[in-house]
């Protein structure tokens, strides 16, 4: 590549990230600095600030200042400091961000909840004042980010520092074309059944560069978790500190169906294993958002390395996704195998010096089938 040719368009990967701290990404006023472990392969978690602003509703940002919106919408303050605050179900809360943005021209941001927010049933959203889009900045943004947060299955105790979502930084257009993506899966099988690798010929690939993916319920005792009603307060950052039978409530699929009750969130599975090559990232988008009957995959990047595998040391390619569903109006069928998400993927600047988990406790997804979120002990 010469310097008179742009580059192709990519994510920037850990170290492209590290270089940046302090000058594109940098502390908000008073915030601590940034830390290596906010670092995964193509994306940055992001910590939260030191209050929470109880809102009457979220809002869009635009033309009027987010500060004057939040006067205007505010109905009391939780500080996060020390071991944080309840935020309660049902409730909306907007928290500043302890990172901001100073974007050059030609790099962009995005923004998705960590897989653990999306498992709690955490709804948030990042604001960027001034650009009417939710959960992205564009080119030359400078400024604050905040996090609209909201509870819907549990009330929630989240402190001052704690990680829901992440930013990743993309120069120019990052994703693969239908072509690229057909290729990629010659050279490399992107997701498995089994112990093989579902055949080219039989992978749906859609228009826009990805990969449809499907639901998997047989096989599985139970298929899936359903979050039960008025329960006890979920402590976000505390690795195993809930038992889960206090939580959830197995859901069966003895004939490779369940009825979703509306209103109710739910923790599935894909039928398929998924692979993400060290050189690309993905993220999992909804197959068709016009069907309006249940909304899934709250939290859906999955950074470089994910499913990835050395087959030489016996390995198994492949890991499961874990999808999040909230059935809306009606009671809704839904059946093992059928297509429930995409996955659509991102060319990055390079191989990761750290790929997903690597180098991480067992903390981390890894090895996920039917898994909840880090809080709760481990099913049994």
């Amino acid at each position: 590549m010469t310097a008179q040719e742009p580059p192709q368009g990519h994510l920037l990967v850990d170290r492209d990230l590290r270089e940046r701290f302090g000058s594109v990404i940098r502390p908000s006023a008073g915030a601590p600095a940034l830390l290596e472990h906010q670092l995964q392969a193509a994306s940055l978690d992001l910590r939260l600030g030191a209050f929470a602003s109880r809102i009457r509703a979220g809002f869009l940002p635009g033309t009027t200042p987010l500060e004057q919106r939040l006067e205007q919408l505010e109905t009391s303050r939780l500080w996060l400091g020390g071991d944080g605050a309840v935020l309660e179900k049902g409730l909306v809360y907007l928290v500043p961000l302890e990172e901001e943005l100073a974007l050059p021209q030609g790099v962009s941001a995005s923004f998705n909840p960590r897989s653990s927010t999306g498992r709690c049933d955490l709804f948030t959203r990042v604001l960027v004042p001034g650009h009417p889009r939710f959960n992205e900045a564009p080119p030359g943004y400078h400024g604050k980010l905040w996090l609209e947060v909201s509870p819907l299955s549990f009330p929630v105790r989240l402190k001052r520092g704690d990680r829901l979502c992440q930013l990743r930084l993309s120069l120019g257009d990052p994703a693969l074309t239908r072509d690229e993506l057909r290729a990629e899966y010659e050279r490399t099988p992107l997701c498995f059944e089994g112990e093989r690798p579902v055949p080219l010929e039989d992978v749906r690939f859609d228009d826009e560069g990805g990969i449809e993916l499907r639901l998997g319920l047989a096989g599985r005792d139970p298929a899936g978790w359903r979050a039960q009603h008025h329960t006890g307060v979920v402590h976000f950052s505390r690795e195993g500190a809930h038992d889960h039978r206090d939580f959830w409530e197995p859901v069966f699929a003895k004939d490779g169906t369940c009825i979703l009750s509306p209103g109710s969130f739910y923790i599935f599975a894909s039928r398929e294993r998924v692979v993400i090559p060290p050189h690309l990232a993905a993220e999992m988008l909804p197959v068709d958002v016009d069907v309006g009957e249940m909304r899934n995959n709250y939290a859906g990047f999955f950074d470089n390395g994910f499913g990835w595998r050395d087959t030489t040391a016996g390995g198994r390619m492949g890991t499961a996704a874990v999808l999040e569903v909230r059935a809306h109006d009606v009671p809704f069928l839904v059946e093992d195998g059928q297509v429930f998400f995409r996955l659509r993927f991102y060319r990055s600047s390079g191989v990761p010096e750290k790929l997903y988990a690597e180098g991480r406790s067992n903390s981390s997804y890894r090895d996920q089938d039917l898994t909840l979120a880090r809080c709760f002990k481990p099913a049994r």
